[in-house]
């Protein structure tokens, strides 16, 4: 069985979580956490970064730092996991859900302008698959109604927005604030972990505070003041040293593992490119506003039913494909807060007719045939 996704391990995580534990500081916020912070803001150019338990933590962060409080609203993608609206609801928020653009997942920057209103405090947009929103226009519109922005990077790592002067800004540093994941389902991993990039310098040092459970130890370590309390809200948000160090190993083989991904995406585009043009599913839509980092390779089949089938042909097949998010604003949770006279329709398209591939390190070119030529099987019949 040709698996939905296998974790890539690339040698080092074992050596370096033993180094971790042999320094006899493994609480978190030691030497592997400070090189994987260091790394995203040289590389990148974020801010201020700081490790997190799992993006979910992240996103709670700015939720936090943003000083959502019950009754305001946050503008979020319907399609999108549910960290992305449910870090903004537990401090009380109202959930605008905007819909996707008609041929790609990411949000329609003709929607946040309709949801905006005096209440809102926030807009999340969320790159799906890695590929940029049109930060260009959602950064003009977070200026025009100073409405800081969250980047629910999640899926973006290591893959750039080309402004409309040509510039290359990596993904993540272009909002207000962002939030990646090392998920195990992600490019570069730690099992679970995330990362806050903190973008705008008034955040910077609330963050730190809220990172160390609501106290300045942070600033009492770096010898900046001589006692540290409790001076603020927060939680445990920072990750140990083991997960720092296993995702060192991993940020260290950053361009091998991203090498193989593109090369994995450019596989499936290439081979399948024929039986779209014959009209028997969409492909991702390449915009010239993104480059691409080869989180996700996707289809967008005809209906919900012909998706079914397919999935249910390629696992005869020893392929497992899956589909992805369902329309938060539709969620058992949710429908009954979603109060609005208005359909979401590209959101629940997506959530019908999109299905993800295969697409890990360890996929060989033999495994990639085999689950081409599933797709193509099934379209034969």
């Amino acid at each position: 069985m040709i698996v939905f996704n296998k974790p890539y391990l690339t040698g080092k995580e074992t050596q370096y979580i033993q180094e971790a534990v042999q320094t006899g500081k493994i609480s978190g916020n030691g030497d592997f956490t400070k090189r994987c912070q260091k790394y995203f803001e040289d590389k990148y150019g974020f801010g201020k970064c700081l490790l997190t338990t799992s993006c979910t933590d992240a996103l709670e962060m700015s939720a936090i730092l943003l000083d959502i409080q019950p009754g305001d609203e946050v503008i979020v993608p319907s399609y999108t996991f549910v960290s992305s609206a449910l870090a903004f609801v537990r401090e009380g928020a109202v959930i605008r859900f905007a819909d996707s653009n008609e041929n790609h997942p990411n949000i329609a920057v003709s929607e946040i302008e309709k949801l905006i209103t005096p209440k809102t405090k926030a807009i999340v947009v969320v790159h799906y698959a890695g590929f940029a929103c049109d930060m260009d226009e959602i950064m003009a519109l977070s200026e025009k109604h100073n409405i800081p922005v969250v980047e629910d990077a999640a899926q973006a790592i290591d893959n750039y927005f080309i402004d409309k002067n040509g510039n290359k800004r990596a993904l993540g540093s272009i909002g207000h604030l962002s939030t990646f994941s090392f998920h195990e389902t992600k490019n570069i991993i730690s099992g679970e972990g995330g990362l806050l990039a903190i973008n705008d310098p008034k955040y910077f040092n609330r963050a730190e505070i809220l990172w160390e459970k609501g106290t300045n130890r942070a600033e009492f370590f770096r010898g900046e003041v001589n006692k540290y309390g409790w001076v603020d809200t927060g939680s445990s948000f920072l990750p140990s040293e083991v997960i720092a160090a296993f995702l060192w190993a991993q940020l260290e083989n950053m361009e091998d593992i991203q090498t193989k991904r593109l090369h994995i995406w450019d596989y499936y585009y290439k081979n399948l490119k024929e039986l779209a043009e014959k009209g028997h599913f969409e492909l991702p839509v390449l915009n010239g506003n993104s480059t691409n980092n080869a989180h996700m390779f996707y289809i967008i089949c005809n209906s919900l039913e012909e998706r079914s089938a397919l999935i249910k042909y390629m696992r005869a097949q020893d392929v497992q494909a899956v589909f992805h998010y369902l329309s938060l604003h539709k969620s058992e949770y949710y429908e009954d807060k979603f109060q609005e006279d208005r359909t979401i329709p590209n959101s629940d398209k997506f959530e019908n007719q999109l299905l993800r591939l295969p697409l890990y390190y360890e996929l060989s070119d033999t495994d990639l045939e085999q689950v081409v030529a599933s797709i193509k099987g099934f379209f034969e019949k």
